[in-house]
């Protein structure tokens, strides 16, 4: 009987870590506000439990409780949670308290799309954690989508140049392959510091005049748009071509800030407005 007892342990044992191979994750924290959007789009917002600051959408994701914020993670609490699965910011997240919940078995997701492509991609990658995976393909396909019929209608339109205007003291904007200068090329939009060899690089007013950009974009938060952001460039109204037509427009800071699916409503609304601007310099 010794044989068949062996035999049947090892059965039972090979069954119990088949099953706990393919279990899916049950309890996941999320340690960006990004994140937690993918998440939800991806079928998986029944499961979070916790989740970092600034995570505001969708509206359930108000509810969770918080864990990380801009000094760090509250390591202790993400323990006593008992995650199986957590999804993190690469580059966003600090390094060493990520290496701790790795060392302690828990398995990190990491995420930081770059690109829209990369959103799509992401939500077909969360999918995996999903019990039903169809959610995360649908989004995924939906975005994909959205993302070609943009591309269709506005990619090939005369370019506009355009200032992103991050902050004013100290006045910064953005280079061609960072986040999110890839939303404004969908809609033929043309960064006037795309070679700039900083991601975010600190500028001068000298150097955006010299540009001579179409168009002044900045973004507003939960209070609403706010003209006044643009009071700095008023002096040189005859001299900045956006400033003189007026083309200075505002978008949702989470919708184009942040690499979610929530990137193309921003996307939808930069590629009207700069076709406004086509149409002024057409006349």
């Amino acid at each position: 009987m010794k044989p068949v007892r062996a035999l049947l342990l090892l059965l039972c044992l090979a069954s119990t870590l088949a099953q706990a191979t393919s279990a899916k994750p049950q309890r996941i924290i999320s340690l960006a506000p990004h994140t937690t959007e993918l998440a939800y789009a991806a079928g998986l917002g029944d499961k979070l439990v916790a989740a970092s600051d600034y995570s505001d959408y969708p509206p359930a994701a108000l509810a969770l409780e918080r864990v990380a914020n801009h000094r760090g993670i509250k390591l202790e609490r993400i323990l006593a949670l008992k995650p199986d699965l957590i999804l993190a910011w690469q580059g966003g997240n600090p390094p060493r308290e990520m290496a701790k919940l790795t060392q302690l078995g828990i398995e990190i997701f990491y995420s930081h799309p770059t690109s829209l492509d990369a959103i799509a991609d992401s939500l077909d990658a969360l999918g995996q954690f999903a019990d039903d995976p169809v959610v995360a393909r649908k989004a995924a396909a939906d975005f994909r989508q959205t993302q070609s019929r943009l591309a269709a209608a506005y990619g090939q339109k005369s370019p506009v140049r355009f200032f992103y205007q991050l902050g004013h003291s100290p006045l910064m904007s953005m280079s061609g392959d960072s986040w999110p200068s890839q939303v404004f090329s969908l809609c033929g939009g043309q960064n006037i510091f795309a070679d700039s060899p900083v991601a975010y690089p600190q500028i001068s007013r000298e150097q955006v005049l010299i540009r001579q950009p179409q168009a002044l974009f900045a973004t507003f938060g939960h209070g609403g748009p706010d003209q006044s952001v643009f009071n700095l460039w008023q002096p040189w109204q005859e001299q900045l071509p956006a400033v003189k037509h007026q083309h200075l427009y505002q978008v949702q800071a989470d919708w184009l800030n942040r690499p979610t699916p929530r990137a193309l409503k921003a996307a939808e609304i930069i590629c009207k407005q700069l076709d406004e601007v086509r149409k002024q310099t057409s006349k």
